[in-house]
């Protein structure tokens, strides 16, 4: 079925010497996977490999086949074109990053327009601002609530938090988090990208919470796994 939809580049991987397989996810049908044939030789085709840079922003015109097959696209634009975001480094490792953490998050192949709404705007906004050091640690919690395992708020006073359940407890068991390092992932609990400038973590409380959200997306997520693109980041932002 001939379909056009807004996309978001998620992964691109190369198949033999001249073809990719980009996966990106959709507006209209969540995550879908398209073979690229050709696109690394072919000069003046409409689909460029310039298009397929991670968390690009498309509007796609494609051929979507059956769940699970690789779909092919007819034509390709850019929308809402990024000024900053693969020109500044530490914009670009963000951006490889949470390429990764898509990638390895999201499987589904169906509609979920809060989803990509989220992912869309919160790219415009990391590509608009030049206060991004948490940015990322902020994007991954927030991205749980679409994912079903944002943390339950209610207790959120007591000095354990259990990964496993998502949720403030009062004594210590497996896969719980307390002290200074606690009380640096509460910092970001219920705010949104327009407050992160209050949020004042130097490098070891930066490390700090994107550890702890790394492990919580390990124990939530079947199949997920630490991106490559990690220890990148770390460097970048210490």
């Amino acid at each position: 079925m001939i379909e056009t939809t807004k996309a978001i580049v998620i992964n691109t991987i190369k198949y033999g010497d001249t073809s990719l397989i980009a996966t990106c996810y959709t507006n209209s049908c969540g995550l879908k996977t398209y073979m690229l044939k050709g696109v690394l030789k072919a000069k003046k085709a409409k689909v460029k490999t310039a298009y397929f840079q991670p968390l690009m922003q498309l509007n796609l015109t494609a051929n979507h086949n059956n769940r699970g097959a690789l779909n092919s696209i007819r034509d390709v634009e850019i929308i809402n074109f990024y000024g900053t975001i693969y020109s500044d480094i530490k914009k670009q490792s963000i951006a490889l990053f949470l390429s990764e953490v898509l990638y390895y998050s999201i499987k589904e192949e169906e509609k979920n327009e809060a989803l990509f709404e989220y992912l869309e705007t919160s790219f415009l906004w990391l590509d608009m601002h030049s206060n991004i050091s948490n940015f990322h640690l902020l994007f991954l919690l927030n991205l749980t609530k679409y994912l079903g395992f944002y943390p339950k708020l209610n207790s959120v006073n007591l000095l354990y938090f259990d990964m496993l359940e998502g949720r403030f407890i009062s004594s210590s068991s497996s896969n719980t988090v307390s002290g200074e390092k606690l009380d640096q992932f509460k910092r970001l609990l219920g705010i949104n990208f327009d407050a992160i400038h209050e949020v004042n973590f130097n490098a070891s409380n930066r490390q700090n919470v994107l550890s702890i959200l790394i492990q919580y997306f390990e124990l939530h997520l079947e199949g997920f796994r630490k991106p490559k693109s990690l220890n990148v980041l770390k460097s970048v932002f210490n």
